[in-house]
């Protein structure tokens, strides 16, 4: 079975459409979305719309609980972002839709698990907010123990930093191995980057293709029956109009714009 994975849309519409419009072009049967559909971008509504419509898995992500709750441990841009989006959604012109989103938005779960497949936003150890980093190799402590809760292969985004980590503590970018990589017998961490907010120095927006070799029939706790493989999709899109969109708004930062130029 063929499924996209996304993370990080960040209220990017327009990163959003044209990763949509891809996952339809490649013969994708589901979407997983690892969180963050919200916080930096301009259109919080709309792609939390899309997000609903479009994939059969939905993860919180950090940005996603700071909507709902009070931001934690964001900084000053951040959280000016959160609470912007926030007014979004609570905005009486669109009520019933907004009360749609935030109960969408309350019922996501954390973590997901698919046969030898761990899904989540952060790390196997905090699944909302913890970071790994590609430098995190060199401490291997933290490696050891993250990868001790993984039973094979995990998924997750939240860091904007596509890439694979291994057990033996190297890291490999997309374009180290042509954007392609057959999952083996060693456990593994897939960061599969960001929809919306790419901060590799490659302003592309960025998801991951997986073919885990699963047939969803063979029910729960099943074995892929091929060696799964993923590949990583970087696509231009319309980073201007969206830098426009967050200029315009008082209370998003210019910076959030630039960096979306700067694939920073």
């Amino acid at each position: 079975m063929r499924r996209a994975l996304i993370s990080d849309i960040h209220g990017n519409f327009e990163a959003l459409e044209v990763v949509l419009d891809d996952i339809q072009s490649q013969g994708i049967e589901e979407i997983f979305c690892l969180g963050d559909i919200i916080g930096y971008g301009p259109n919080p509504r709309e792609c939390i719309d899309r997000v609903m419509e479009a994939c059969a898995v939905t993860l919180l992500g950090n940005h996603d609980q700071g909507a709902m709750f009070d931001p934690d441990g964001f900084n000053i841009g951040a959280e000016r972002a959160i609470f912007w989006t926030r007014s979004q959604l609570e905005s009486p012109l669109d009520r019933s839709n907004n009360q749609k989103r935030w109960e969408f938005l309350g019922e996501l779960p954390r973590t997901h698990r698919m046969g030898p497949y761990l899904f989540v936003h952060g790390s196997p150890r905090n699944p909302l907010s913890e970071y790994i980093f590609p430098e995190d190799i060199y401490n291997h402590r933290k490696m050891e123990r993250l990868f001790q809760l993984v039973e094979r292969y995990c998924f997750q985004g939240h860091t904007h930093v596509p890439g694979i980590f291994t057990e033996n503590f190297q890291f490999f970018a997309p374009e180290e191995i042509d954007n392609e990589y057959t999952l083996g017998d060693g456990k593994l961490l897939v960061n599969v980057g960001s929809v919306g907010q790419p901060r590799d120095g490659d302003n592309r927006t960025c998801y991951v293709i997986l073919e885990d070799g699963i047939d969803p029939r063979d029910g729960e706790g099943a074995k892929p029956r091929t060696s799964p493989r993923i590949t990583y999709r970087r696509l231009p899109y319309d980073f201007e109009k969206t830098i426009h969109k967050i200029y315009a708004v008082p209370d998003l930062e210019p910076f959030l714009g630039d960096r979306l130029r700067q694939g920073r």
